[in-house]
């Protein structure tokens, strides 16, 4: 959450955001996915060989979909937190980010069973108790070994940034520079073998003097020290930030990750840029706008986002670059629950939120990416012919450096040009694909000449539709085989 989300107040009072939820809101379906998203025996995650993506020790893509769960450790207890992992494994989640000192008041306010993670708020004494379950602790060990059996990794925050920048939020301030390598060293040895963690450090605050950068730095070193440097490591910046700013060329930052943040509107240059900077790193969108948030913290003006507005996202940030993307609820995020005073117009309960269209339909984006040649995917803007619009009309689209395939994304359903000079073969197989439902159409087979128009089957708001153009000598399977 960025500073602007420091407003609070039930989103009853504001009926005339009700047409914002009818663009397909509820509630979408739950995928279903039989057997662990992810398979370990390929070995720990890695930067590929081209440093553009994500991969297995054995080479094998690895395609980063993300869940915004913060407040996951800190609100759940054993049987929620069941039931939240079990509906993201089964929509193919890869990734849950949860943050271990939590935003929510959460050195103070115990977790479900009464525990709290420190001692007098001292990161160099963790509160661990002899014996299993019976601190915060092993709450935590409990929910990094379920997603683990489920296939998927955590995405673990060691704090939120109020702990280390409390430029707003409850905080308070703990951590130095050299407890924080104390804390991190802690953390790192706790999870050496665990195999489904990625560690990402800040928690939405800015690095404003060099204080906040060494705590960060350091907090890396601990964690590396920790666990033998074992496990990836990025930053998660605050709102319109990218952690390219202050630690690029840092050797623990293996990827960049961007809060695009919670307004209405779409950051591909931002993640182009970093796409493009040296040394290169890969990039991705850690927290673009929520699902049914109130868009542009003004939900009287606005309303709250649907499931259209988050899929523009995903598509236009890794179409521009990003080697996976981040969803999140706006609900689910803070686990929203009776009796708990609601963050920035929050509405619905988490479980009431697990199945939101727009959490279904990140599966459809994984499942394209993965089902033609991944690690040789590059943006590519040159291929379209026609105007590439602006705002919502705006057109991104990316293809195979060899040319064997194309993906064109029209989030409007206009009509688009596309110069398939670039394109390997003689021949174009052609398909419009629905990131609604994840099926596609095919349009045909015809013979590679000059520039073509396509069509979608139907166009407005809300009828976005992937292009999709490969080399029929290459024979690529039918769409939308996920993983």
């Amino acid at each position: 959450m960025s500073e602007e989300s420091k407003g609070r107040s039930p989103s009853s009072r504001f009926p005339i955001v009700i047409a914002t939820l009818l663009i397909g809101l509820f509630c979408g379906p739950v995928t279903g996915l039989a057997g662990p998203v992810v398979d370990f025996r390929h070995g720990p995650l890695k930067v590929s060989e081209n440093e553009r993506f994500l991969v297995h020790e054995d080479g094998t893509p690895f395609f980063y979909l993300g869940d915004t769960a913060w407040e996951l450790f800190h609100r759940l207890d054993r049987e929620q937190a069941d039931t939240y992992l079990a509906n993201r494994a089964a929509k193919s989640y890869s990734v849950i980010q949860a943050v271990a000192l939590a935003e929510l008041d959460g050195l103070h306010t115990p977790n479900p069973y009464g525990h709290r993670p420190l001692i007098d708020d001292d990161p160099t004494r963790p509160d661990v108790k002899e014996g299993p379950d019976n601190d915060y602790w092993d709450h935590v060990d409990y929910i990094v070994e379920k997603a683990e059996t489920l296939g998927m990794y955590i995405g673990m925050l060691p704090t939120w940034g109020d702990k280390w920048n409390k430029k707003w939020g409850k905080g308070p301030v703990v951590f130095t520079p050299e407890n924080a390598e104390v804390f991190g060293r802690w953390l790192g040895r706790r999870y050496k073998d665990a195999t489904n963690i990625i560690w990402i450090l800040g928690g939405d605050r800015p690095v404003e003097n060099d204080t906040h950068a060494e705590i960060i730095r350091a907090m890396a070193r601990g964690l590396a020290r920790g666990d033998g440097d074992r496990h990836l490591m990025t930053f998660h910046p605050t709102g319109g930030r990218t952690s390219s700013e202050w630690f690029h060329e840092d050797e623990w930052l293996d990827f960049n990750m961007h809060q695009t943040g919670h307004k209405d509107r779409g950051s591909w240059d931002s993640i182009r840029k970093d796409y493009e900077r040296t040394p290169t790193k890969p990039v991705l969108d850690g927290e673009p706008l929520y699902e049914d948030h109130p868009i542009n913290f003004d939900p009287m003006k606005f309303g709250f986002s649907a499931a259209w507005h988050i899929r523009r996202l995903a598509w236009w940030h890794v179409f521009a670059g990003g080697c996976g993307h981040t969803y999140g609820c706006h609900n689910i995020w803070q686990m929203y629950a009776p009796g708990r005073k609601p963050v920035s117009w929050a509405h619905h309960y988490w479980d009431e939120s697990l199945d939101l269209w727009g959490a279904a339909d990140m599966t459809h984006v994984k499942s394209l990416m993965l089902s033609r040649p991944y690690l040789t995917r590059i943006p590519d803007q040159s291929i379209i012919v026609s105007d590439v619009g602006k705002g919502d009309a705006h057109v991104r689209a990316t293809r195979d450096s060899r040319g064997s395939y194309a993906f064109v994304y029209t989030p409007l359903g206009r009509p688009v040009t596309v110069g398939l000079d670039k394109l390997s073969g003689k021949r174009i197989r052609a398909w419009w694909y629905d990131p609604r439902h994840g099926t596609a159409q095919e349009i045909g087979t015809f013979k590679k000449k000059g520039n073509q128009e396509f069509k979608p089957p139907v166009h407005g708001k809300g009828n976005d539709w992937v292009l999709v153009l490969d080399d029929a000598s290459k024979g690529f399977p039918a769409l939308g085989k996920r993983r």
